[in-house]
């Protein structure tokens, strides 16, 4: 006769070996969570270390943290956009910080190069000048800026007479046509921006400009940044290359036919001739202002925007752009509305 203890040990082992058949199952499927998720972070590990020193080469060929002119470039991007498809008065609201920031921070450089320079006037009879691009006529805004130029030149005048510190005839001639000169670059080129604004249509002709500019500063920028190896200008702008040109010319042109032919409406030649008349005006702005920020030995006019400079960084290329753009849209909008 068999012993009931004996009976239960044997049914138990079994029951004992299928649990540690489990333990061991679990113990093995646990080791391949932890393997599967070491191998994990070492593969993040990695690709993040990769991006990290990709990120640094570009950084470091370019002098700009390229993540965040991407941020900032996309942001002010949207800004543009939705202001110029929505509401006019949003885009006047924008553009005239914009360019009084553009303003302010070229009379910070000048006067760190210890040029005598008026901020606050600059900014007041800047603010008239931009406003009355949308606000009055065409012969008005052009007498309203010249008797804005005149008004600074006079106040500097006055201003160094009242000062009687003894400057040089030299340097109170420069500082009194630095001071007209600074109103008409960054104030009155600005305010063809809003004169073309307020024209039937104008928002697309303004976004147009801005699209071919943005086109041919990322088309040189990826270009030159991939290919490029002989210098355009190398006492000028030492990292700005022929190959960049070439990527320049291909995004210019590409982006005047392409928003010609849906935006504007207008024959593809007409794109063409808005995307070369663009390229040429952004590259000499951007030229001309890369020789300014060498005069006044500086890299960038501010640090206000991280990954791009200043303000007046990113208008280079548009400011003497709006001059394109409005013959542009007085030659060819009749091709439009007839």
């Amino acid at each position: 006769m068999s012993d009931p203890a004996d009976e239960r040990a044997s049914d138990d082992q079994p029951q004992t070996r299928a649990e540690a058949r489990r333990a061991m199952d679990g113990v093995g499927f646990q080791e391949h969570v932890r393997e599967a998720r070491s191998d994990f972070e070492q593969q993040i590990g990695k690709a993040r270390a990769d991006f990290e020193q990709a990120n640094e080469r570009i950084n470091a060929r370019t002098g700009r943290n390229l993540l965040m002119a991407i941020l900032i470039g996309l942001a002010l991007g949207a800004a543009v956009l939705g202001s110029l498809l929505f509401v006019k008065w949003l885009f006047i609201l924008f553009a005239l910080p914009v360019a009084l920031l553009g303003v302010f921070e070229f009379c910070r450089a000048l006067q760190a190069h210890g040029r005598r320079v008026d901020v606050i006037p600059q900014l007041v009879l800047g603010g008239v000048v931009v406003l009355a691009g949308f606000f009055v006529g065409h012969w008005t805004h052009w007498v309203i800026t010249f008797t804005a130029v005149a008004a600074l030149i006079v106040w500097r005048l006055l201003a160094q007479m009242a000062a009687r510190d003894g400057r040089r005839y030299g340097e109170v001639v420069t500082d009194a046509l630095v001071a007209g000169l600074l109103l008409l670059y960054v104030s009155f080129l600005a305010s063809l921006l809003l004169v073309l604004l307020r024209e039937d249509q104008g928002e697309l002709w303004v976004l147009t400009m801005i699209a071919i500019a943005v086109a041919s500063d990322t088309g040189a920028y990826a270009s030159g940044l991939a290919f490029g190896s002989h210098p355009m200008a190398p006492r000028i702008s030492p990292k700005k290359t022929w190959e960049g040109f070439a990527g320049a010319v291909v995004a210019a042109v590409a982006a005047g036919v392409l928003m010609g032919i849906f935006v504007l409406q207008v024959p593809f030649w007409v794109g063409l001739l808005f995307g070369v008349g663009v390229l040429i005006s952004a590259t000499i702005g951007d030229l001309g202002e890369s020789m300014i920020k060498r005069d006044l030995g500086i890299k960038d006019m501010s640090s206000w925007l991280p990954g791009h400079g200043g303000v007046l960084d990113r208008l280079d290329s548009i400011l003497p752009s709006t001059v394109v753009a409005l013959a542009m849209y007085f030659l060819f909008f009749p091709l439009v509305s007839a």
